[in-house]
């Protein structure tokens, strides 16, 4: 990135570890970096642009999107963000971090915008509100050892997605679907970060290595 130092892995003094950060405005940001650190990575939080400058790949956490967007646009992280995005750096969005990933919004909230990186449109709230929340066993595309138990809470879904887009989960009951991958992309509707099985943050750590 001209004018910027690259990040380097092992930045955190733990060598052989990437440096993942996870976006630190609101939403499940000390989840997000247990199982970052639990999956093999150097993680730190991300206010500010100069700091999404010393990380490999980044976490957008589960929260509330229209929060997320309205303090994005305080610390002026839109640009940075969308610039990394499009320039290729790994990132992987859970729930929220979903919707923030999408290229479209069939239903934004007043004023709300994204920062986009995956052709498909995401659908805010769709599996309800948080009294309906749920979990539920998930096989998903790339992650082995068995189902995973996802958690869905006031969780988004994909409407649709573009050809170069992968489809890695649908939820078996509504047969929505509910994570997927297009390039150094990933996104989930569920909250991974709330259980104890760092499967798919195994899986992005992977990608970010292979990115740099």
């Amino acid at each position: 990135m001209a004018g910027t130092a690259s990040p380097e892995f092992g930045g955190s003094g733990r060598a052989g570890r990437p440096s993942v950060g996870v976006l630190a405005l609101q939403g499940d940001i000390a989840e997000h970096v247990r199982a970052l650190e639990s999956a093999g990575a150097a993680a730190s939080a991300v206010r500010r642009a100069e700091e999404l400058d010393r990380v490999y790949g980044l976490v957008i956490p589960g929260g509330e999107s229209t929060t997320i967007w309205k303090l994005i646009d305080i610390f002026e992280l839109a640009e940075p963000l969308r610039k990394r995005i499009a320039d290729g750096m790994p990132v992987f969005g859970s729930c929220a971090g979903m919707i923030m990933l999408a290229d479209r919004l069939p239903d934004p909230a007043s004023g709300q915008q994204t920062l986009g990186g995956i052709d498909m449109t995401v659908r805010r709230n769709a599996f309800g509100r948080q009294v309906d929340s749920f979990e539920e066993d998930l096989d998903i595309a790339g992650v082995e050892g068995g189902p995973f138990r996802a958690v869905f809470i006031r969780a988004p879904w994909v409407e649709d997605v573009g050809p170069g887009v992968e489809i890695l989960a649908t939820e078996p009951g509504a047969g929505r679907i509910v994570a997927v991958r297009q390039g150094r992309a990933l996104a989930t509707s569920f909250h991974p970060e709330l259980t104890r099985d760092w499967r798919i943050h195994e899986l992005f750590v992977e990608m970010v290595r292979d990115g740099a």
